[in-house]
């Protein structure tokens, strides 16, 4: 047996393996709400460590993609409850990503309203997934009083997400949505407590911390980060100075981070992982044989995959057959098999759903990719 198919403890939750199911937009819900079929969806997947959820809007601002889910209402977490309970009965665990795209959204998605960011700065772009398509408008700066309802909107997600039954919650500050907005000093450009100095633009993420924290434990919230800033428009004067702070400030505060940086020379992740302390879930272009490579030097404690897991419901279960078959290979034939295991082959038109009728067949690419006969 290889580490992969080791027991981790991430803060309060401890998980089976170290194979993690990447949060993963699909637009799925219908009008914010979570459905059957996601059920089924995340069902299959519960030999992963740990599923983290879609990303899941924490206040009817915080949207910026059609047909992703919410946690806001009452309507919202009696949906997500069938979800839970589907993964749990089939073994498996969940947490709930709290988002909030701030900036990266359209009045059109916001009943009319501008989006909202730490500072107006117009992003570059088009946004995704709205026909016809156009572009970002220029977001309203965010009032105080506007900042710290949008905390306790994190910390009111936080204790629905507990009532449920997740496992835990992982806060998105990544990717260029709100409160990487606010760590970066091109989307920041705010006098007050909350810019200038990386002390003050990390404030908002250290206050949503501990409302999600006082909301359950420390050890069931999670952080995901993306140092490379490569989405979204973003930009940062220090990027690697920033992120490992930001870093260093969360350690004892989360119970783990997740990190999207690919291997590069410029990878800040071995010393974003120093100066946390606690374990670190890797992400993006990695292969099985990266994973156990990464985790056997402790560079990582786990890694997530994400368009794998699209194509392959039981992929935890592929890669520990394989593990236990002879070895998960050199990654080479990644995605295409994992060692002597073949892997389905993704079908990117059926990633989301047809803009032209985005309630039909949603099944198509979501819930119908086969098992493998192990």
């Amino acid at each position: 047996m290889s580490i992969l198919n080791e027991p981790l403890s991430l803060g309060s939750l401890e998980i089976p393996n170290r194979i993690i199911m990447s949060p993963l937009t699909r637009s799925r819900a219908v009008d914010q709400i979570p459905t059957a079929l996601m059920a089924e969806y995340y069902r299959q997947r519960a030999g992963a460590g740990l599923i983290i959820s879609e990303a899941t809007a924490v206040t009817p601002m915080g949207v910026g993609y059609r047909d992703t889910p919410g946690i806001w209402s009452d309507e919202q977490a009696e949906a997500w409850e069938p979800v839970v309970r589907a993964v749990h009965d089939a073994g498996g665990r969940i947490a709930l990503q709290l988002w909030h795209v701030g900036r990266i959204s359209h009045p059109d998605l916001l009943d009319g309203m501008t989006p909202v960011a730490p500072s107006a700065v117009l992003p570059a772009g088009r946004v995704r997934r709205l026909r016809p398509m156009r572009g970002y408008v220029t977001p309203r700066e965010m009032t105080l009083d506007e900042i710290n309802a949008t905390v306790a909107d994190y910390g009111a997600a936080t204790a629905r997400a507990r009532e449920i039954g997740f496992d835990g919650v992982e806060i998105h500050a990544a990717n260029g949505y709100l409160i990487d907005q606010f760590l970066q000093d091109s989307t920041n450009r705010r006098e007050d407590a909350y810019g200038g100095p990386m002390s003050n633009r990390e404030r908002f993420l250290l206050e949503v911390v501990g409302a999600c924290s006082d909301a359950w434990e420390p050890g069931r919230v999670g952080v995901h980060l993306a140092p490379r800033a490569d989405e979204h428009d973003m930009g940062d004067s220090d990027l690697a100075g920033l992120f490992t702070h930001v870093a260093g400030s969360l350690a004892g505060k989360v119970g783990y981070l997740c990190v999207r940086e690919h291997e590069a020379e410029d990878s800040v992740l071995g010393a974003m992982k120093e100066a946390f302390g606690g374990p670190v879930i890797g992400n993006e272009r990695m292969s099985a044989a990266d994973a156990q490579r990464l985790i056997e030097a402790g560079t990582v404690d786990a890694v997530a995959f994400g368009k794998a897991y699209i194509a392959n419901p039981d992929l935890a279960e592929r890669v520990l057959a394989a593990d236990a078959r002879g070895g998960v290979g050199s990654g080479e034939d990644w995605p295409r098999r994992v060692g002597s295991v073949e892997l389905n082959e993704l079908v990117t038109e059926t990633v989301y759903p047809p803009y032209e009728n985005p309630h039909a067949h949603l099944e198509r690419g979501y819930t119908d990719y086969p098992a493998a006969q192990l």
